[in-house]
């Protein structure tokens, strides 16, 4: 069988598959699944192909769903996805990514972290990240108090980073046992002047790896768009060229460590649209130091929507392809790292995130 691609897309209203070829132009959808839960997150083994979906809220409570078969069927855990008695319940998960020894991680709402061991059947709370001293201080953004990013260092399974909104970037390196904040460089405009840079309590909206430079971190904030060649330590404004400091979602090209992809957002108080009503993805080439508007096939006047953090994606082909779903239920494409683009997909319940699986034969 020929080489394919698998969106996998969640939404207020269940999951979708959305199955291409390798160039691209043909595209079919599946779903909903996971009988119309809210799905915030969806991730895939690329060896396996198997997919984990993580969702809930107040009335369904948290879940992870699986699907061993690509989609066909699907089981879901909730188990030990609580915290401990007396605390406040776990809402929804959030967030999902494998690490390089098989461990699948689990972000949730109140913000915390869950690992699980055996592929996504049980889970056990990460103490360590919930005892940190910052916790108490740690405030809900304008969608809650969330975990809502988790990014595993490619090859040393104990490194990790994680995205709190609002409670900033911390990271690990024994496996979540202890953690540190990883904020320095990076604002809190809505702070008082001389207490916007702290050490912790920022907003984060994405964080993203350079390929092949796993110390180089790129980072969509509340208040900035930001570069750290340091694991996050420190921190450089990359927003000089934007036409926004304020979006969502930022992810990073599969080979090449110094472009990016962006969708910035009009503001965080003037509707949270793209910028003019006119939908365009930002690319850098030079790692944030200038940056490129790429509007061909998008819709350029009357477009009010938003796209949120999780819901743009790549995948590993050449070119890459990118892909962004936004608040109003549409699907967007580029076969050539954002030269051109197309719509898939229309009407489908608000988009929470999009990810990319490369299927060979």
């Amino acid at each position: 069988m020929a080489t394919r691609v698998m969106l996998l897309v969640g939404t207020k209203k269940g999951a979708f598959l959305v199955e291409g070829d390798a160039a691209r132009r043909n595209w079919a959808l599946r779903g909903p699944y996971c009988e119309t839960w809210p799905i915030n997150h969806a991730v895939a083994d690329p060896v396996s192909g198997t997919i984990w979906a993580a969702g809930g809220n107040e009335w369904f409570g948290p879940a992870v769903w699986r699907s061993e078969d690509l989609g066909a069927t699907w089981t879901h855990s909730s188990a030990g996805l609580a915290y401990e008695a007396g605390a406040v319940p776990v809402k929804s998960a959030w967030s999902l990514a494998l690490g390089p020894d098989g461990t699948l991680w689990a972000g949730v709402e109140p913000a915390g972290l869950f690992r699980s061991d055996d592929r996504g059947a049980t889970f056990a709370h990460v103490t360590g990240l919930t005892e940190h001293p910052s916790r108490a201080e740690w405030q809900p953004g304008g969608g809650g108090l969330i975990l809502h990013g988790v990014l595993p260092h490619p090859a040393e399974a104990d490194r990790l980073w994680v995205a709190i909104s609002a409670g900033g970037v911390f990271a690990t390196e024994d496996g979540g046992m202890t953690w540190a904040p990883r904020n320095r460089g990076t604002r809190q405009d809505y702070a008082p002047e001389d207490q916007r840079y702290p050490e912790h309590g920022q907003c984060v909206h994405a964080l993203a790896m350079a390929a092949g430079m796993p110390d180089r971190l790129y980072q969509q904030n509340h208040c900035g768009m930001y570069r750290s060649d340091d694991g996050g330590r420190h921190w450089t404004s990359i927003e000089a060229g934007l036409p926004s400091s304020f979006g969502f979602p930022a992810v990073a090209h599969p080979r090449d460590p110094e472009t990016l992809f962006l969708l910035p957002l009009n503001g965080d108080q003037a509707g949270r649209f793209v910028p003019g009503g006119a939908a365009a993805v930002w690319r850098t080439r030079d790692a944030g130091a200038t940056w490129q508007a790429l509007r061909e096939g998008l819709p350029q006047g009357n477009a009010y929507f938003g796209v949120l953090r999780r819901a743009m994606a790549v995948d590993r082909l050449d070119p890459a392809g990118v892909y962004f779903g936004t608040s109003g239920g549409a699907l967007f494409v580029s076969a050539d790292e954002g030269e051109n683009w197309s719509c898939i997909a229309e009407h489908l319940p608000t988009v929470l995130s999009v990810e990319a699986l490369v299927l060979d034969g």
